[in-house]
Parts: C-alpha cells; sequence; structure tokens
C-alpha cells in the first residue's frame, strides 16, 4: 500500500513542478514562494484548529497533534531544511528549462541512498551500486546536452543551484525517516498531519521575514511580481503530494529510500508537460538522458524490494 501511495505522490509532485515553472515564468521568486507557504498554511490550519477543539476524532487520518516545544523544535529544523531547498530549487527552476531540471531532480534518490549508507548503517547490493553508476552517467550526459542551450554544469550558478535544493531535499528525507519513526526505532515518532501542518506555518513566518529584509527594499530594481492562479495549485498539488507521502512513510515497512525515489518520477510529468506546453527545445538528446535515470530508478527499486 505504501508504494502505491509513493507512486501517487510523485503523479502529485510532477503537476506540482509544472505550476511551480510556471507561476515563476518571469515573475519575482520570493513573493510566489511566501504565497505557496501562505496558501499551504491556510490548508492545514482548520485540521488544527478542529482537532484542537474535538471536532476530528484522533481515529481520524486528518487529526493534528498538540505538541510542545521539545517536539515542535524538531519541525521548525524540518521546515528551515525544506525553505533552503525551495529557495534554492526555486530561483533554479525559474532560469532553467524544466526538462533540465526535472532529470537532475530524479537523481535525488541517489543521494537518500548514500545518507541511508552513512548515517543508518544501510548497504547497498548490487542492483543498487548499477542504479547509482547508471544515474551518474545519466546526468553526465544531460550535462552535455544542456550545452547545446548554453547552459555549462560546471560553470552555470542555477545549476548549483538546483544541485544544493536537491542535496538539502535528500537531507530532508533522511530527516523524515527520523520525525516519522518510533522512539524504539530511534526516531521521534511525530504525528504526520503535525509535521506537515505546522512545518507550512513556520516557513510563511520565515517568507515574510525575508519578503520583508531582503526583498522588498529592492523589489523595484528586480523582477516585478504578478498575480497567476497557478500559484494557488502549487500548494494543493504540493500539500495533497506530501500528505500522501507523510502518510506513506508513516506505514509499517516504508522504505524512505523507496519512496523517495519513486517520487522522483514526478520527472516523466513535468517532462511531458516541458515538452508539450514551454515548448523547450533538445528534447531528443534530454529524453535519452531521461532514460537512463528512470533506467537507474528500476534499478534501485528492485535492488530495494
Amino acid at each position: 500500500m505504501w508504494l502505491i501511495l509513493a507512486f501517487t505522490s510523485a503523479f502529485l509532485l510532477g503537476f506540482y513542478d509544472v505550476f511551480k515553472k510556471k507561476s515563476l515564468r518571469d515573475n519575482a521568486v520570493i513573493p510566489v514562494l511566501l504565497l505557496n507557504t501562505f496558501f499551504s498554511s491556510l490548508i492545514f490550519l482548520p485540521f488544527i484548529i478542529c482537532s484542537h477543539n474535538g471536532l476530528i476524532d484522533d481515529s481520524s487520518i486528518f487529526y493534528t497533534h498538540s505538541y510542545g516545544w521539545s517536539e515542535h523544535k524538531y519541525i521548525l529544523i524540518k521546515s528551515c531544511i525544506v525553505l533552503s531547498s525551495w529557495l534554492f530549487a526555486y530561483f533554479g527552476l525559474k532560469h532553467l528549462p524544466i526538462t533540465i531540471v526535472g532529470p537532475i531532480n530524479a537523481t535525488r534518490p541517489v543521494m537518500v541512498l548514500i545518507g541511508a549508507l552513512t548515517f543508518f548503517s544501510e548497504k547497498l547490493n548490487l542492483l543498487q551500486w548499477i542504479g547509482v553508476i547508471i544515474a551518474i552517467v545519466g546526468l553526465y550526459m544531460l550535462s552535455r546536452s544542456s550545452k547545446k542551450e548554453g547552459i555549462d554544469f560546471r560553470h552555470n550558478k542555477w545549476i548549483i543551484f538546483v544541485i544544493l535544493a536537491n542535496i538539502l531535499g535528500a537531507i530532508s528525507g533522511l530527516y523524515d525517516k527520523f520525525l516519522m519513526a518510533s522512539p524504539a526505532n530511534h526516531g521521534v515518532g511525530l504525528d504526520k498531519m503535525a509535521v506537515q501542518s505546522w512545518y507550512n506555518i513556520y516557513q510563511f513566518f520565515m517568507m515574510s521575514a525575508m519578503l520583508i529584509i531582503l526583498w522588498w527594499p529592492t523589489h523595484k530594481k528586480t523582477t516585478p511580481f504578478h498575480w497567476d492562479w497557478s500559484i494557488i495549485l502549487i500548494s494543493v498539488f504540493l500539500s495533497a503530494a506530501d500528505f500522501v507521502y507523510f502518510y506513506a512513510l508513516g506505514m509499517d515497512g516504508a522504505m524512505i529510500s523507496i519512496v523517495s525515489m519513486v517520487r522522483r518520477g514526478s520527472v516523466i510529468v513535468s517532462f511531458l508537460f516541458g515538452a508539450a506546453i514551454f515548448h523547450e527545445k533538445n528534447l531528443r538528446s534530454k529524453v535519452t538522458d531521461l532514460a537512463l535515470v528512470l533506467l537507474s530508478m528500476l534499478f534501485l527499486f528492485f535492488g530495494s524490494r
């Protein structure tokens, strides 16, 4: 069941990436990200209030536990990690074709596996090692394809931003495993709804401060902000994707390495929309690179079963 939920999350994430790309076209990044956290907070705020007032039964999947500072400090750390990843990802996606960003994002499971190997003493088998090697080859070939569009992986700061976003995203995934695992399994054992609800709220206040301090004083000299209805859809699809993801991760037997890998299947949706709607270039060469990344995911999947 948790694997099916992981694939559902991947499908939703693909649309999240598409609407994120659309909302960032000729638009200011920080206000878009602030509104994303605002609408995401609005989605989950009723669950917090209704749970606190007993209007949602504690047996419901939407019940949100009330915690003290000893638990909220872990959620606050989660917010900082995710928000840092989003900032790098949003700026990178704004300046790069989605057909390049998508395949790079698909390599995140490799980082999660390396993290699991390092911090959770997991061992890679032969199939997993093959998957890692194929992913590295696919990323290298993607860098060669991108040069045809004047994008050099080694000297393009937006590529570096996307890579940093993926590193932080991998750290977030490993941290999620720590948050959801029971104390008996050396975790914190937090409620998934509480984590998702409160980390969005914390991020909204962080982004509000960032907008006031960093963006507003210079907003007339930078890319102007304009409203786009796709901004709301970013929050809707991200909230749905994360809800399914956290629910899957909280199930018995769920493996963060597999869930993280499957979620990167969202690259298929974003790649198709990048070709059909954004009319991005050099697709034939990128399809080969994407196929290698997806092949690496298959090896990782079967090697992790």
